[in-house]
């Protein structure tokens, strides 16, 4: 079970990267710190293409699974498992 552990905690870290990016992908909606940069100049907000639907999709997939991995890890670190 201490590999398992090892495991789990690699694939959080790797999970954590991926949503860090899958999250800085997304178009900026407005009003927040992407008008600030200019984002917000020609940007279509009621618009989201096939792409932009995939994405959401995927960030979803992705955070659930960081989410169940870490009460995966803390349910065996509160029942010595591992």
């Amino acid at each position: 079970m201490h590999v398992l552990k090892i495991v789990l905690i690699v694939l959080v870290a790797i999970l954590s990267i991926l949503l860090t990016m899958l999250i800085l992908m997304h178009k900026g909606k407005g009003g927040g710190l992407s008008d600030m940069f200019g984002g917000g100049i020609a940007m279509n907000a009621g618009t989201s293409g096939v792409a932009e639907r995939n994405l959401n999709r995927i960030t979803v997939i992705v955070a659930l699974l960081w989410v169940a991995i870490i009460i995966g890890l803390d349910l065996m670190t509160k029942y010595n498992i591992g």
